[in-house]
């Protein structure tokens, strides 16, 4: 680690941000794949793991924060390198059975191709969004499936996502069609896993096939990704009840989810899960830059980026674990790694 960063006085979140990337490079990436082992050390990866699509799409996202950084025009090719290894890697396709994983290399995709401006970006996430498009159905009165072979099991990571996507898309090409979907979506979201009294997002509907919302399913990232499409919608439309959709929801994430005195987020374990936090804050941090000041988002992302940078961290490997106020215990998931990026990029951007 770089001894002056660790010790300054004044916190420089861009360079402890910069020096967790070059951690994220070093520590995972697989030269003869072309993208990140899912483990380090890597020899902890057994032939059958699951491989996780979508957590090479939050890969691509963190490489981007990196680029509208830095403009380090590395970073550039690195970007279309690790997305051609992805796309080889997952069958010579960004296509996928779970709709929520499209979603996500799409957002990330997207983001790719306005910060290039390299149009084969675009062409893949219209390509990803044509597919997308067949996850909505009728079943409990429409909202995207999760998944192909699952299409009557309904869930916020499958829908809010795709709002975010529609949303984003009109901003940048004003296909009137797409801000319909992105107000369809988010509507039926809200209308049917979002707590009318506290804004407070549930995961998903009828997972076992009995019609039943998982109440108990209580995850950071639904909270993140219901707020960013309603930062999304508000940026789009200027209609001030999806602004205010968001700062509930995110009230509501901060009242249930953070820790009353400290404001530390829950320690969610690993595998999907272990991304979850780091999402939040992606979407935490766009809401921050919106409205600041409106309710105490800055505090949560500092308290947190302060205890992972003082407590969390293996100073000597530069990894993180699931608790953000405990060191990691090898071996150390991609996802942890990268929620734990996202934290730091989520300080840089709120300190900018």
């Amino acid at each position: 680690m770089d001894i002056s960063a660790k010790a300054a006085t004044k916190a420089d979140w861009q360079a402890r941000a910069d020096w967790f990337q070059r951690s994220l490079q070093k520590l995972f990436y697989n030269e003869k794949t072309g993208i990140m082992n899912q483990w380090f050390p890597r020899e902890y990866t057994r032939p059958d793991d699951n491989f996780y699509y979508w957590w090479h799409a939050h890969v691509l996202d963190v490489l981007i924060d990196a680029y509208e950084r830095t403009e380090d025009p590395a970073i550039v090719r690195h970007l279309r390198e690790y997305s051609h290894s992805l796309r080889a890697y997952n069958g010579g396709t960004f296509l996928h059975n779970y709709y929520d994983d499209m979603e996500w290399t799409a957002l990330a995709l997207l983001r790719a191709y306005q910060a290039t401006g390299e149009e084969e970006y675009k062409a893949a996430v219209l390509e990803l969004w044509a597919d997308i498009q067949t996850a909505w159905n009728d079943h409990f009165g429409g909202g995207m499936a999760w998944k192909k072979d699952q299409l009557d099991y309904k869930n916020t990571p499958a829908n809010a996502p795709a709002a975010i996507l529609a949303a984003r898309l009109y901003g940048l090409l004003r296909n009137p069609e797409d801000l319909d979907w992105a107000v369809r979506i988010y509507g039926w979201n809200q209308a049917h896993l979002v707590d009318p009294d506290s804004g407070f997002v549930w995961d998903g509907i009828n997972r076992q096939g009995d019609g039943r919302i998982d109440y108990d399913w209580e995850f950071t990232y639904c909270q993140g990704v219901v707020l960013g499409a309603g930062v999304e919608l508000f940026r789009i439309t200027g209609e001030r009840k999806y602004a205010d959709d968001a700062l509930r929801t995110a009230g509501a994430c901060i009242k249930r989810l953070c820790h009353p005195d400290t404001l530390l987020l829950p320690d969610e374990g690993i595998d999907d899960t272990g991304l979850f936090k780091g999402i939040l804050i992606r979407y935490f941090a766009q809401l921050e830059k919106q409205f600041p000041g409106a309710i105490p988002i800055r505090k949560v992302i500092m308290a947190n980026a302060d205890a992972l940078w003082n407590k969390g961290l293996d100073d000597r490997l530069g990894l993180c674990g699931p608790s953000w106020e405990q060191k990691p215990v090898l071996p150390v998931q991609l996802s942890v790694q990268l929620s734990g990026l996202m934290l730091l990029e989520g300080a840089a951007a709120i300190q900018n």
